[in-house]
């Protein structure tokens, strides 16, 4: 049946109130009904991470010749559980729930259950193995996982997306600080990411009305609500449960850039390329660049960021630090300093746009300008490749 093809409701059905009450009514329904699902979701994922990290450091600590594995491990782990599961275990997200065991080990998975054991460690195992379905007896107890689940929710009361922010915040004390007031006034990713953004902890801690801050700071902005239909669809819940579908836009991106990678290659022999997804470490975070060419008659790096979506500031920002790091760790002797390149690809918006700060004088400024090629043909190449892309053609 083609639902499209149906009639819609009349107007005077429409303007009843008792109607109005019952679209309400069901909207609200199915928006709780997602919202549920997607915290159980969140609960299974965060839990499985923490134990794929628990395990990936237990392995490291096995023994001396383990420990030397090092990097390794994770690269030999995103390379064979990648082709089974795909892009969700790639190495920064291994390295990802590596760091959030560590930064987590001394959450007891269900406290109340390890009070009942003589082994918290053998207590935790069997909770998640519980909910897992992981069986020392081979089998699986379907009952007991959903019991867990609640229980779980406790342990890891927000999101897989919050914890993942939350790492990036280094002092313990200010992490700790925004799980609580993240929980308590029930941030969304986005209010959380504003927040840590603004150093909402620190500027409280200096407060001498630290209870005005923390009820000002609990308000949503507009920009902060996140729907139903996001939370289902949250790329980190989508990675998780392998569906692939016009929401998620990994293969979206690979497109592109291996589509970039020859369009770029094809102008004239200009660029050289180097690398994709080459890393780099800066502090104690791993970035990647999406790609490394070689400008042969400029004598410099490119590197180039694609963005799916919206350009802000903070890629802008990124640019300029990955520049800077070029220069410092990449760029050889006899080359000019690196120039950087993002490309934005979002519906009927394509952006390019070169960091070109940081060259010694504007006689090389100009010559960059002269050689590279034209913003304005790299935004036309994105967008017609985006509309090729979607529209399922080759």
């Amino acid at each position: 049946m083609n639902f499209d093809l149906m009639p819609t409701p009349p107007a005077k059905l429409r303007a009843d109130s008792h109607y109005k009450g019952l679209v309400a009514d069901l909207s609200r329904l199915l928006e709780n009904a997602r919202r549920t699902s997607a915290r159980a979701v969140n609960a299974a994922m965060t839990v499985t991470y923490w134990e794929l990290g628990r395990r990936i450091v237990e392995f490291e600590q096995g023994g001396e010749k383990r420990a030397g594995y090092g990097e390794e491990l994770i690269q030999g782990l995103a390379d064979d559980l990648g082709r089974r599961f795909g892009r969700g275990f790639s190495y920064p997200n291994l390295s990802k729930f590596r760091q959030f065991y560590l930064a987590y080990s001394d959450r007891e998975i269900l406290s109340t259950a390890s009070r009942e054991s003589a082994s918290d460690k053998s207590s935790t195992l069997s909770i998640v193995s519980a909910f897992t379905g992981e069986s020392n007896q081979g089998g699986s107890d379907s009952a007991a996982r959903l019991a867990n689940l609640h229980r779980l929710a406790t342990v890891f009361p927000l999101p897989w997306s919050h914890y993942v922010r939350l790492l990036s915040v280094k002092n313990e004390m200010a992490r700790r600080f925004y799980e609580a007031e993240a929980l308590r006034g029930g941030w969304s990713v986005r209010q959380l990411d504003r927040q840590i953004a603004t150093i909402f902890y620190e500027r409280t801690a200096l407060s001498r009305d630290k209870a005005a801050m923390l009820t000002k700071g609990a308000k949503p902005r507009l920009e902060d609500r996140v729907d139903a239909d996001e939370e289902v669809k949250d790329p980190l819940v989508l990675e998780f449960l392998d569906l692939k579908d016009e929401y998620s836009e990994s293969e979206l991106e690979e497109a592109l850039l291996s589509h970039l990678e020859k369009f770029l290659l094809e102008l004239g022999g200009s660029f050289a390329f180097v690398g994709r997804q080459r890393r780099l470490r800066i502090g104690d975070e791993w970035y990647r660049v999406d790609l490394l060419f070689f400008h042969r008659r400029l004598r410099c790096l490119t590197v180039i960021e694609l963005k799916i979506g919206q350009l802000t500031h903070a890629d802008a920002g990124q640019m300029h630090m990955y520049l800077n790091y070029a220069r410092e760790h990449w760029m050889q002797e006899g080359e000019n300093p690196p120039v950087g390149l993002i490309l934005c690809s979002k519906p009927n918006d394509a952006l390019a746009k070169y960091a070109l700060e940081g060259l010694p004088n504007k006689v090389l400024a100009r010559e960059y300008k002269l050689a590279l090629p034209a913003e304005k043909r790299l935004a036309d190449e994105i967008e017609k490749t985006r509309e090729r892309l979607e529209s399922g053609r080759k």
